[in-house]
């Protein structure tokens, strides 16, 4: 038998936070690509010490719904699975590469195929730009367009910015999008002045979130100047100093993820082709966000 077991944040404060993970795991329970598909979390239950204590068979794919590589991934996760011999190195990563590392917990039989965080598999750039398409509700948004990918940022974890850089250079790479910029919460280039890195009329942002919360929903829209109290909400498109703001909220909502976390587990082994296939048929259309 075999488990896929989706692990995130969660959030004793914000009761969505949780809900792109039970999502994304109901998206692929339904592929039947897996004998269970189980989540788990730091911030609710199931613990990520408790989690592979619910799976029943003997060989777990354990894959992170996190954006970057860092403490969580590096630290939190494989202490509290409790993954014998863990070692970063083990990924052989420069900050947005890690694959996956086979190990075996300390206080179970079982063997876990620990994948790397799916915010930089290169499956994401689809997912950011599968956004894009959602937000506007245009299959062939691009031409004309600007489009900005905003991480958080910090200066206590240097692949936080990595991961957002990474993708923006994959999209640009794509020559899809008139102008591509990475954009931050916490460090320059600051999503803040985003109207001042654009000459493009109409400008996507997509922030690179798992789930819409505090950042995403109060934070970033004032900050670019959406809204001056975000709980009055703001229009879709939002006129800012000339531009056309289409705001999207957290990539991690949107259904296409569900394939993202299926590329890491296949990265590592598991037979997933035909169910990667059926979640992006039945993703791909782009209807307008609900945001």
């Amino acid at each position: 038998m075999e488990a896929l077991v989706i692990v995130a944040h969660g959030s004793h404060l914000n009761a969505g936070s949780s809900a792109p993970t039970f999502d994304h795991a109901d998206t692929i329970r339904a592929t039947g690509a897996f004998d269970e598909v189980r989540e788990g979390f730091w911030k609710e239950e199931p613990s990520f010490r408790e989690v592979l204590r619910t799976v029943e068979s003997d060989e777990v794919y354990v894959v992170p719904l996190f954006i970057s590589e860092g403490y969580f991934t590096e630290d939190v996760i494989p202490r509290e699975l409790r993954l014998d011999g863990w070692d970063p190195d083990a990924w052989d990563s420069d900050g947005t590469s890690a694959t996956h590392a086979t190990l075996r917990p300390t206080d179970v039989d079982k063997t876990v195929h620990y994948c790397g965080p799916v915010g930089t598999h290169e499956a994401m750039s689809d997912v950011i730009v599968r956004r894009a398409e959602s937000v506007t509700g245009d299959p062939d948004v691009g031409e004309g367009f600007g489009l900005a990918v905003v991480g958080h940022g910090t200066e206590r974890n240097e692949n936080s910015a990595k991961a957002i850089e990474y993708h923006a250079d994959r999209i640009r790479e794509m020559d899809r999008f008139d102008e591509v910029e990475a954009l931050f919460m916490d460090e320059d280039p600051e999503v803040d002045d985003v109207t001042d890195f654009f000459d493009s009329e109409d400008v996507v942002v997509v922030p690179l979130f798992v789930a819409d919360g505090y950042h995403t929903q109060e934070d970033i829209p004032e900050d670019m100047g959406l809204t001056e109290d975000y709980r009055e909400g703001w229009d879709t498109p939002a006129e800012v100093d000339g531009h056309r703001i289409w705001y999207s909220g957290a990539v991690g909502t949107e259904p296409l993820m569900a394939d993202v976390v299926l590329e890491r587990a296949a990265d590592a082994g598991a037979d997933v082709a035909d169910a990667v296939e059926r979640v992006r048929a039945e993703t791909g259309s782009a209807e307008p966000a609900d945001d």
